[in-house]
């Protein structure tokens, strides 16, 4: 079967290792608002001995696609500037630095898109020149995950998903962040919230997830707060996968986890993994857009390419 409005999303993407597959599609939907941006290298921090680090994300805007592009276009260049001024004195393998830069960014772009500080200096810190208006009931997931020599660092706000596919099994790196969640469902109560069923579990009975960049219009109960897991590589690591909704939705995380694994066993290329993924979700029914990207994690293949 034929996708119809395939596009493959990259952006500030280089030829250099890991070698990465990114396919973004409009599918079912009439509009497109995921928004896929890939940034190898985007960070290189004075340290001894100098670690490279590599930067995925996948955004998956309501509302519109607004936020989610800039997410896209900015989020990494804000997580950048955040980690040199983290890490000046300390290592970038410490999960606190990377726990509350994640957290600051996150912040950050939310502040930005945020209507009542479209004209504030914040909003502008690093974009200037470029004048843009949000609706405060716009707003986007984020699924971030930072790829350095020794660890894979996610951070999540919203449901899109990071797994890992290790010695065939998946293994979740990030937890959606659904109304119903018991920790999220005690923390919109607790702030004055409800959470009622239409058409699914949601804020208000808007919104089918709890935490968000953007959506200021369901302030406090939706937040940006990222949750930030570390995970220490493994020369058993197979391949990360990233994904909007519209593949979760319909493909389990163990199924996505082995159709990758084949993918990279038959073809040695991560861009045919990422499109057998959506062409399964799109396969399964998948009624939303549908983003993906697959990063090859296996040694041999990234030693053979430095």
């Amino acid at each position: 079967m034929a996708i119809e409005g395939a596009s493959t999303d990259i952006y500030h993407a280089s030829h250099t290792v890991p070698p990465t597959g990114i396919l973004s599609v409009c599918g079912r939907r009439k509009e497109m608002e995921d928004a896929v941006c890939v940034a190898h290298n985007f960070l290189s921090l004075p340290l001894s001995p100098p670690s490279d680090l590599h930067f995925f994300a996948v955004y998956d805007g309501h509302g519109g696609p607004e936020v989610a592009i800039h997410c896209r276009d900015y989020l990494h260049l804000a997580l950048a500037e955040e980690m040199r001024r983290s890490c000046s004195t300390t290592s970038v393998d410490d999960k606190i630095v990377w726990e509350n830069s994640m957290r600051e960014t996150f912040l950050r772009i939310d502040r930005e898109v945020c209507p009542r500080n479209v004209d504030s200096a914040d909003h502008h810190h690093h974009r200037e020149g470029v004048s843009q208006s949000f609706s405060d009931t716009v707003g986007s997931t984020a699924v971030v995950a930072v790829l350095s020599c020794r660890h894979i660092i996610v951070a999540n706000c919203g449901d899109s998903r990071a797994i890992l596919c290790r010695k065939g099994q998946a293994i979740p790196l990030s937890e959606d962040h659904k109304p119903d969640r018991e920790d999220e469902l005690t923390r919109i109560e607790a702030a004055g919230g409800r959470v009622f069923c239409w058409n699914g579990w949601r804020v208000f009975g808007v919104l089918a997830m709890s935490r968000a960049i953007g959506d200021h219009f369901l302030e406090p109960y939706v937040i940006a707060d990222p949750e930030v897991t570390m995970t220490l590589r493994s020369d058993e690591d197979e391949c990360l996968i990233l994904a909007s909704d519209g593949l979760w939705d319909v493909v389990s995380n163990q199924d996505a986890c082995t159709i990758a694994k084949r993918s990279l066993a038959a073809t040695m290329d991560p861009q045919i993994a990422a499109t057998a993924l959506v062409q399964k979700a799109h396969e399964n029914g998948s009624t939303d857009n549908i983003s993906v990207v697959v990063i090859d994690l296996r040694r041999e293949q990234t030693r053979r390419l430095r």
